[in-house]
C-alpha cells in the first residue's frame, strides 16, 4: 500500500471518485455525479454528469467548473482504469496547452 502524502495547500492533492446508478435528472439528464474531494480541508464537490462521459468530457467538465476556480491539482487520487487517467491527464494538458512529461 502506498502512502498519500499530506498536501501543504489546498486542491494541491484530490480525490476523485463517481456516484452512478442515479436516477436521471437536469436538462441533460444527469445520472451520475463526480465527487472531488481535496485532502487539506475535506471540503468535497459534487459535478453532476453522465456515466457514459469520457475522459474528454470528465476534462473539460473539471477545467471549466473546479480548476479555473483551484488551479491545477498535482495529484489526483481515484480508482479508474489506469487508461482513463492517462487520457484525463492528457486532455488536461491539451486544454491548458501544457506538455505531459512521463
Amino acid at each position: 500500500m502506498i502512502q498519500i502524502q499530506e498536501p501543504k495547500f489546498p486542491w494541491e492533492i484530490v480525490h476523485m471518485d463517481w456516484v452512478t446508478a442515479l436516477p436521471p435528472g437536469g436538462d441533460r439528464s444527469y445520472n451520475a455525479c463526480l465527487v472531488l474531494v481535496h485532502r487539506y480541508s475535506k471540503t468535497p464537490m459534487f459535478l453532476p454528469c453522465r456515466k457514459d462521459d469520457t475522459a474528454m468530457d470528465t476534462a473539460i467538465m473539471i477545467c471549466n467548473k473546479v480548476i479555473s476556480h483551484t488551479g491545477l491539482f498535482q495529484n489526483i487520487i481515484h480508482d479508474r482504469d489506469p487508461k482513463f487517467t492517462s487520457a484525463l491527464w492528457t486532455k488536461l494538458h491539451n486544454l491548458f496547452g501544457t506538455k505531459l512529461s512521463f
